[in-house]
């Protein structure tokens, strides 16, 4: 497509950064002149749907005009826009790369060690990016933490000043460096705190402009159209549809976009991936459970109205294919989180122990009898491997049989490769261990705060989405139903649906077809911003609340639908 475009063409450096960030085999030259050949179709399509539904030519022209002009922009943009959601979510992993990298200095103040370590016990763009400097540095004077610093100043200046501060405790005395080093991790801590905060007060106005603007108001004026057909003004249903399941979903989606844009900082979850061994392969699972919420949802719609069948079959159909595809998944991540939440507890026993005297391999029974549930059951796992195959904490742990081979969580697995070196330091790294334990304590307490900042905003939009607008929503169409319904018996028997300039006057069973389709895209819109604020957008996880909303937001505007009929 791009070789269409015979002009010259001059990318910015902000799209050369993005796609190089993105590791693209796309050229920048290339993306802006696909940008400008994708104009001239989507103009195109955009005025001939637009002539087809009755859209009046003076208006459509411009209408095409702009839509296509938009695409070209959206071409352009939507590198960096991926670009800047994958940096966000990378930043989230900064506090716990801080945290490895002071823990080994604590154990020895060698900069080059503890950089290459906190790159290889994580995961993601910033700790390949320590790698990558440190790589390259090897062998040199410098350690490859102040170019790693240096390239992401831009994005978080806290992470630049917490790693100055590494550098300095380097050369501190040692009575002063452990001081030091955990002046270097509430740096990088305060600084994502600041930022989540700040974050959280800025979003609170257009959030709550989403919520006025492509919620409530839309849903209230639904109840106008046939007050509106009273007093002689006719609402053509192209017009209606046309709003309401292309404008209004488009603009949600948008302003959702923008306000992802401008997170800061994403504390997303453990990314669990489709070839895990207790994610069954393939997608027989979703396709089977889609196709049995298509034939429910198609009979339930056809108790409440012949409009409802596609409105329910869709939403329950696409809800149940989506819950039951990605709920292996979210076990898997329930799972995670279980052990995450004890293991800041058994890293301080083991540390305890250590410092007492006691080897990490016995500590690490005892961390296991000290704590409970699936933290308790990993440490029992890593000890049995120890004692049947004669191997070390870190093989234990990490190796193809350790307790941590199905375990995707990269915290759990940085605190592992910790204990498999303070296996190897004995005694001295006792109360390194227990600071350790405090760190992880500390990182669960920051991102609870976080997510508690933005608490109010994500509750809201998912309440909206699941439970809020499909009530709304059900009970307006409901009584606008009702409405055109004894304005017919009052006209004597005239229909609603007479002609109007523009297309046909819209008929309650298109009304609540179109109302029904909004209702299921705001489910999803909605419910996708609402995780992408709380935990960055993480695909397993955005699939399977959106399934959940679906699964609830369909229900809910046909009992809706239902109950406000008796009433009205």
């Amino acid at each position: 497509m791009a070789g269409w475009y015979p002009g010259d063409v001059e990318p910015t450096p902000e799209l050369r950064r993005a796609l190089a960030f993105l590791d693209s085999d796309l050229g920048a030259d290339i993306v802006v002149r696909a940008g400008y050949v994708v104009a001239a179709p989507t103009a195109i399509a955009c005025l001939v749907a637009l002539v087809a539904v009755g859209v009046p030519l003076p208006a459509a022209v411009p209408a095409g005009v702009g839509i296509g002009l938009g695409a070209t922009h959206t071409c352009h943009r939507l590198p960096v826009a991926a670009a800047t959601l994958r940096r966000t979510r990378a930043l989230g992993d900064a506090p716990g790369l801080v945290a490895r990298a002071a823990l080994r200095l604590r154990l020895a103040a060698t900069p080059e060690r503890a950089a290459t370590f906190a790159a290889r016990t994580g995961s993601g763009p910033l700790a390949r990016s320590l790698a990558a400097h440190a790589d390259r540095t090897r062998g040199e004077s410098a350690t490859g933490l102040g170019g790693f610093a240096d390239e992401w100043r831009s994005w978080f200046p806290a992470l630049d000043r917490s790693v100055s501060l590494l550098e300095a405790a380097v050369d501190a005395p040692p009575d002063e460096r452990d001081r030091a080093l955990d002046r270097a991790l509430e740096t990088v801590l305060d600084g994502a705190r600041d930022e989540m905060a700040a974050f959280a007060g800025e979003v609170r106005a257009p959030a709550s402009g989403i919520y006025a603007f492509g919620v409530l108001l839309p849903l209230a004026l639904v109840g106008v159209v046939p007050a509106a057909r009273a007093g002689g003004v006719s609402v053509p249903s192209a017009a209606f549809v046309t709003l309401y399941d292309i404008v209004l979903p488009v603009g949600l989606l948008g302003a959702g976009a923008w306000l992802l844009l401008r997170r800061p900082i994403a504390l997303p979850p453990a990314r669990v991936r489709s070839d895990h061994p207790d994610v069954p392969s393939g997608t027989f699972r979703g396709l089977l459970a889609g196709g049995a919420g298509l034939v429910g949802g198609g009979a339930v719609g056809a108790v409440v109205a012949s409009w409802a069948i596609p409105v329910a079959a869709v939403g329950l159909g696409v809800g149940a294919g989506l819950t039951a595809h990605y709920r292996p998944m979210a076990r898997v991540r329930a799972d995670v989180r279980a052990i995450e939440s004890g293991i800041d507890d058994a890293t301080a026993v083991v540390g305890r122990r250590v410092a007492a005297g006691e080897s990490v391999e016995t500590a690490i029974e005892s961390a296991a009898d000290a704590t409970t549930g699936r933290t308790s059951h990993l440490f029992a796992t890593a000890a049995g491997v120890q004692r049947r195959l004669r191997v070390g904490v870190r093989r234990a742990f990490l190796g193809e049989r350790g307790a941590l081979a199905d375990v995707p969580s990269p915290r759990t697995r940085a605190t592992a490769s910790l204990l498999a070196v303070a296996a190897a330091q004995g005694r001295p790294a006792g109360a390194t261990l227990v600071t350790l334990a405090d760190h992880l304590t500390e990182l669960r307490r920051v991102e609870a705060e976080a997510r508690r900042e933005l608490a109010a905003i994500t509750g809201t939009l998912r309440h909206t989405a699941a439970v809020f607008a499909p009530l709304v929503g059900g009970a307006t169409v409901a009584m606008a139903t009702q409405m055109a319904a004894s304005e017919t018996t009052l006209s004597g028997g005239g229909s609603i649906a007479g002609a109007a300039p523009g297309g046909a006057v819209l008929p309650p069973s298109t009304l609540g077809v179109a109302v029904g389709v909004y209702v299921l895209a705001l489910a999803a819109i909605l419910t996708a911003v609402a995780v992408g604020l709380d935990r960055g957008l993480d695909r397993a996880l955005v699939g399977y609340r959106v399934g959940l909303a679906l699964l609830s937001a369909t229900p809910t505007y046909l009992v809706a639908f239902l109950a406000a009929s008796m009433l009205f």
